[in-house]
């Protein structure tokens, strides 16, 4: 039986997390991104899923005041399809509004139906389209967001 957990991003983490992003994006982030996000950015609060102390996704934020914007969030290919992203998803809420955050948005493709169909049981809802959003091929973005 997989021992599944969630907590805060460590420096010692960015590895799996950049083969994550690897394997997940078509334009990953560089490493001293998750590097400066981690040791210089106040408002920036990560988190990643581990299965057996490996880790397997991640998620990261920005929180300002009452408000939250996912800025990614991502499961290995090897591990998707087992709930571990919507259990990623429900602890960062938790975290959220543990600190007094109201309201969440994030962007996802226009064509992730799979990432819409997920985020749409915690209840987010459209809120707009941001045109040509995505760098690699120029795809909108549709904006949900949420109400904590």
């Amino acid at each position: 039986m997989a021992n599944i957990a969630f907590r805060k991003m460590e420096l010692s983490d960015i590895d799996f997390v950049q083969t994550i992003e690897e394997r997940s994006f078509p334009t990953p982030w560089p490493r001293y991104i998750y590097e400066e996000e981690l040791t210089n950015n106040k408002h920036a609060q990560y988190f990643v899923a581990t299965v057996n102390e490996q880790v397997v996704g991640f998620c990261g934020s920005w929180m300002v005041l009452d408000e939250a914007q996912i800025t990614n969030i991502a499961i290995d290919p090897d591990y998707r399809g087992k709930g571990y992203g919507q259990g990623l998803f429900q602890y960062v809420i938790n975290y959220a509004v543990a600190h007094e955050i109201h309201h969440l948005s994030l962007e996802v493709r226009v064509s992730n139906l799979t990432a819409q169909r997920m985020y749409k049981k915690f209840g987010m809802e459209p809120g707009g389209i941001r045109k040509n959003y995505y760098s690699d091929n120029q795809e909108d973005a549709l904006v949900l967001w949420v109400k904590l």
